[in-house]
């Protein structure tokens, strides 16, 4: 059987982390470029990989990600934790007597860091106190309610091991404080899948501003408009704009007012898979 020496390389190196050259046609199954293929070869194909049947060989070769970097948002996009933080918040009003709030109203809150949450929770309720002096009550409200019942979005778990099966670096940056992003990845056993994690204290800036954004693309060496952003919340989104970064968003988290059917994004999914086939 006829083989080209680049495809005999490919059987003895079995399984590469590259794909071979190939193109997607018409209606979208993915070809090689040359077009041809050889006798008693058949090709079979995922939306994931590639894979090459010999007579007793099988070849599995998995297409390369468009993105070398992937930077997550984490509440809201990996992370359900809506009802912890609305707690917090809650109990926090109740310490200075103040009348506790729906969570879809504390949603409305959610992305830009915690004293800006705080902010508007107190003026809301007409509150003129000192947020310096509200602010240490809040943070240990926060601490205890972190993990009374956050939950991960469907398809999270999934999705972060494809990628980096698929040698794509992934790191996190949030507003949320530093010090509480550990515990919550620790809950889901996520720790190890980050190669750099920002919290909303980590730098000078915080989204929205791109500081961020571009401060990880260049840790990791990898060109601003080479990665992507993938958030829920027009934080996120103007964060991405602000830095040059593409940006993927998701359906399910706490949007903010961001119209989700009229934004420039690579994508909008309503499941984090959904990444996987960019």
């Amino acid at each position: 059987m006829p083989v080209e020496p680049t495809v005999g390389r490919l059987l003895l190196n079995q399984q590469p982390r590259i794909s071979t050259p190939c193109t997607r046609n018409r209606s979208g199954r993915v070809q090689p470029t040359n077009g041809r293929l050889y006798p008693g070869v058949h090709r079979h194909h995922t939306r994931t990989s590639v894979q090459w049947r010999f007579p007793a060989v099988e070849v599995s070769i998995a297409l390369s990600y468009p993105y070398p970097l992937v930077v997550f948002d984490l509440d809201g996009t990996l992370v359900d934790s809506a009802g912890d933080i609305a707690e917090a918040l809650n109990r926090t009003l109740q310490d200075w007597q103040l009348p506790r709030v729906p969570e879809a109203t504390v949603l409305t809150w959610i992305g830009d860091g915690v004293r800006r949450l705080v902010e508007q929770a107190f003026t809301a309720a007409d509150s003129d106190i000192d947020l310096d002096t509200v602010m240490p009550g809040f943070m240990r409200h926060y601490e205890a309610c972190l993990l009374r019942s956050p939950r991960l979005f469907d398809g999270v778990t999934e999705t972060l091991a494809a990628l980096r099966e698929r040698a794509v670096t992934l790191a996190i940056c949030t507003n949320k404080p530093s010090a509480l992003v550990a515990p919550l990845l620790q809950h889901f056993g996520l720790q190890d899948q980050f190669a750099l994690v920002l919290g909303g204290d980590s730098l000078p800036e915080r989204k929205p501003s791109g500081a961020p954004l571009r401060h990880i693309a260049a840790h990791f060496e990898v060109a601003v408009g080479a990665a992507l952003m993938v958030g829920d919340s027009i934080t996120d989104y103007r964060a991405a704009v602000d830095a040059g970064m593409p940006v993927a968003l998701v359906r399910y988290g706490y949007p903010r007012g961001l119209d989700l059917d009229n934004v420039e994004a690579v994508a909008v999914v309503d499941d984090l898979r959904e990444l996987l086939v960019l």
